[in-house]
């Protein structure tokens, strides 16, 4: 997948960041890998370009239950209403941007998912997220649930690299949408996987992407 340059706009300027997602066609994150177990599969997507300095990702999710009762980043955010983004910008590991409804997030860099170095505050600090929801935990809610986040991503967050720019980026990447405590835990991807029993963190099943130069 080529992601799209797009250098012209502000991106403090969230009207223009709509604008701009409007031209990019969405992506799907809809396969249920685990359809036995783990049947329920709540309609996400998402759409992502880049400026150079800032990696643009949104998603768009639609869900018959939503939850964030975890209130602090680097904290359990999967067991909320969490939609995730892996990267792995060479064959040394890769990142998990791991991100609950209302914007908590998980970051670490990994070689499994057990062997991880998490970001320090000030890393997480550098990731700007926008939500449709408060930033304020809550209970599970059930019904006709829908929301949106959108995460800017500066190079620098991918913290055990020396990464300036995105523009000319090669990297391998999956995307998921789970909540692992909420009454209809779910474990969907972009890219399928082909594991017994869900398990995000096999970047084996990731996807090549170009950030384009100009």
């Amino acid at each position: 997948m080529i992601v799209r340059k797009i250098s012209d706009i502000d991106i403090r300027d969230e009207k223009a960041l709509d604008t701009a997602f409007e031209k990019i066609a969405p992506e799907r994150i809809g396969c249920c890998n685990w359809p036995g177990e783990y049947p329920y599969a709540p309609e996400v997507s998402f759409r992502m370009f880049h400026t150079g300095a800032w990696l643009a990702l949104r998603y768009d999710v639609h869900e018959a239950c939503t939850a964030a009762l975890v209130a602090k980043d680097n904290g359990e955010v999967w067991t909320d209403s969490c939609v995730e983004f892996f990267i792995a910008p060479d064959t040394s590991g890769y990142y998990n941007f791991e991100t609950s409804c209302i914007g908590q997030l998980l970051l670490g860099f990994r070689q499994s998912r057990t062997e991880a170095e998490h970001a320090p505050a000030e890393v997480l600090a550098t990731v700007r997220r926008i939500t449709s929801l408060p930033r304020e935990t809550f209970a599970e809610r059930q019904g006709d649930n829908r929301w949106s986040l959108t995460l800017l991503i500066p190079p620098q967050a991918l913290f055990c690299h020396a990464l300036t720019d995105w523009s000319g980026l090669r990297a391998r990447v999956n995307l998921y949408k789970c909540g692992d405590n909420l009454s209809q835990p779910h474990f969907l991807s972009w890219r399928p996987i082909e594991t017994a029993t869900p398990d995000f963190h096999r970047p084996e099943f990731f996807e090549n992407i170009e950030c384009a130069e100009k």
